[in-house]
């Protein structure tokens, strides 16, 4: 069965399709909206296929879906996925199928770059060789990575449709806003969760519940972000465009948190350690700050402000 999943490789022919989704996402933006039907049934194919090389990945392992950081991103691409089916499907816009897309593409892009020399089953340490811990604390720590991460790409969405183009009404935007809300609860409650869960592997493995290791900083970094992000809303400190701004600011807390503690070398987390990724990182948490930037423009420099303002004068002079 090993064998048969090498040849078939299921998680490349998933790079070409998830390609394949956004192109008619895109298409739909321009022509009818057959584009964005035909679009929506591909992601549920290619989620099919993903889905299939995750569960050989289980099987072949006999372990729970995520044992070292290639298995992570397998996973959090395949729960972004999802949860882009479901927002499409609650929210109807076609931005579901862009977010289910865009992080299907990225996340195993990173995974085939993670792959180094294709032996992904490699021997877990010590540390690692439990089946409950590695069902429960990982899996609910790295969902909570997918939320906060899924959150970010559509505050991502709202920037940019409001800054680039006209398209950002006020329904969509406030549809935008809600799914951000919802996706960054999801996000705390996991990530909450899972870092709790964590001190108590911890203290089973190392006899302390905290040690303010590198990785449980990061763990409970993105727990505080969540945390504030939620509460600037609630307290009214933030409205739309704020949550927006934040949340993409959130990409760039998990991603320090995934793969930046590892680069530190250090800590009873270290066996984490990765080579060769701090200029990714650099340039993507600069890209993330570019982005944010451009959410803090004044209204009057985003497009679609113009247009609704323009629009707006029309009816009053009609």
């Amino acid at each position: 069965f090993e064998h048969h999943f090498n040849n078939f490789e299921p998680f490349y022919l998933s790079i070409i399709f998830y390609v394949l989704v956004f192109l008619l996402v895109a298409l739909s933006w321009v022509g009818p909206g057959w584009f964005n039907r035909a679009a929506q049934w591909l992601v549920y194919l290619t989620f099919a296929l993903h889905t299939y090389g995750l569960v050989s990945r289980i099987i072949i392992s006999g372990r729970p879906p995520v044992t070292n950081l290639y298995s992570s991103a397998i996973f959090i691409g395949w729960a972004a996925v999802l949860a882009g089916i479901i927002i499409e499907r609650v929210h109807r816009m076609g931005i579901g199928n862009v977010i289910a897309s865009a992080a299907g593409f990225a996340t195993l892009l990173v995974a085939q770059n993670l792959a180094g020399d294709g032996d992904t089953f490699t021997v877990l340490v010590a540390v690692l060789d439990t089946q409950f811990w590695l069902a429960t604390h990982v899996v609910c720590i790295t969902e909570g990575y997918t939320s906060t991460y899924v959150a970010g790409l559509l505050g991502i969405v709202y920037i940019l449709r409001g800054v680039c183009t006209p398209s950002l009404s006020d329904s969509v935007g406030k549809n935008l806003a809600r799914a951000i809300y919802g996706t960054t609860c999801t996000a705390m409650f996991f990530s909450f969760v899972g870092t709790v869960l964590g001190g108590l592997w911890a203290d089973d493995s190392w006899g302390r519940f905290w040690g303010w290791d590198p990785k449980e900083n990061g763990a409970l970094i993105i727990v505080l972000w969540n945390a504030l992000v939620l509460h600037a809303r609630w307290d009214g400190m933030i409205k739309d465009r704020g949550l927006a701004v934040l949340a993409v600011l959130g990409n760039i807390t998990v991603s320090w948190s995934w793969f930046g503690v590892n680069e530190l070398g250090v800590g009873l987390h270290s066996y984490g350690f990765t080579e060769g990724v701090m200029m990714y990182l650099g340039i993507f948490c600069g890209s993330q700050l570019l982005i944010a930037g451009a959410g803090c423009l004044p209204r009057r420099l985003w497009w679609s402000h113009n247009v609704a303002t323009e629009s707006d004068e029309s009816t009053t002079a009609a």
